[in-house]
């Protein structure tokens, strides 16, 4: 199985990757989408023609974002609806509503390394807005997804991965101190087991999901970790929002991905596969791309819910 590789790379935009295709007819829907790489992303969408529904918290900040994409690229095409990805009650009633196809699904929204909290389920904040909300989600839109035939879904992720995978007997810190940056790397890994599993469960369904890391730019999730002045990346390794969101488009629009998925993808290319932590933000952990594990975290993902009624 040869790693994809595309004419993209580290300083490639979104609107770049999205250049010549024709999404017309077809819609899409980008969590986390009225700020930084969401937004962004969902301007290029919007740019090939693509009906775009903004998933977001504050939707009046959606609301603003949608005149400036719409003024930005003359589609009026450009919707916004509330969900908030850590209130299972708030996915449901978005899943519940939605009516007709989809054949996009960009899971963008995320938290990284905030204080310690959890829902009213018991789920570290983390992992429940990172991945059990988007599990949800994803799982609550299958049939629109399953109705196109050859959707994509968009897992975003991070190199944060590497930090941590999946502590099976204690995801939701019950019993050992909490850390913010590995109950993020957690979460992270867990946004690419459930892209690999996805990809398999729905094979059936012609559905593909794909992880990314966008790479280090600087938007309102550094908000817990001292944003710009952190130093955490070398300068040279920042890019613009509009570079972090070419990974993403590139992976829900490029021909080069037609049914293409469990992959995980760096700078618009298939990384490799790691043993030890990279020491760069290239590199996909083993334990994140197991099959194995893929399953065992989507059992795992069911129950929570199951729990949660």
């Amino acid at each position: 199985m040869s790693a994809i590789k595309t004419p993209y790379g580290f300083s490639s935009t979104a609107a770049e990757v999205a250049a010549g295709v024709d999404l017309t007819g077809r819609r899409a829907l980008v969590t986390g989408a009225s700020s930084g790489l969401g937004m962004e992303t969902a301007r290029a969408l919007a740019g090939t023609g693509a009906e775009v529904t903004l998933a977001v918290r504050d939707e009046a900040a959606g609301d603003r974002v949608a005149k400036d994409i719409t003024a930005t690229t003359g589609n009026q095409e450009v919707h916004v609806a509330r969900l908030d990805l850590a209130d299972l009650a708030s996915v449901t009633a978005f899943t519940t509503t939605w009516q007709g196809p989809l054949h996009i699904l960009v899971n963008n929204a995320g938290v990284m390394a905030c204080p310690e909290q959890y829902t009213e389920h018991g789920w570290e904040w983390q992992f429940a807005t990172n991945h059990l909300g988007h599990f949800a989600l994803a799982n609550g839109l299958h049939g629109a997804l399953a109705a196109d035939g050859a959707a994509r879904i968009v897992s975003v992720s991070s190199t944060g991965h590497q930090q941590s995978p999946i502590v099976w007997d204690d995801a939701n810190f019950a019993f050992r101190p909490y850390d913010p940056w590995l109950a993020y790397g957690q979460s992270k890994t867990a946004n690419v087991l459930f892209a690999v599993e996805a990809t398999r469960r729905w094979a059936d369904d012609n559905i593909t999901a794909n992880a990314l890391m966008p790479g280090a730019i600087y938007t309102n999730l550094q908000r817990h970790t001292g944003g710009r002045g952190s130093g955490r990346v070398p300068a040279n390794l920042i890019k613009t929002v509009e570079q972090g969101a070419a990974t993403s488009v590139l992976l829900a629009t490029s021909p080069h991905l037609e049914g293409i998925g469990g992959r995980y993808f760096v700078d618009c290319n298939e990384t490799d596969v790691i043993d030890r932590r990279s020491g760069s933000l290239h590199g996909v952990a083993r334990y994140a791309v197991d099959p194995d594990n893929a399953r065992r975290l989507w059992t795992l993902s069911q129950e929570l819910l199951a729990a949660a009624g």
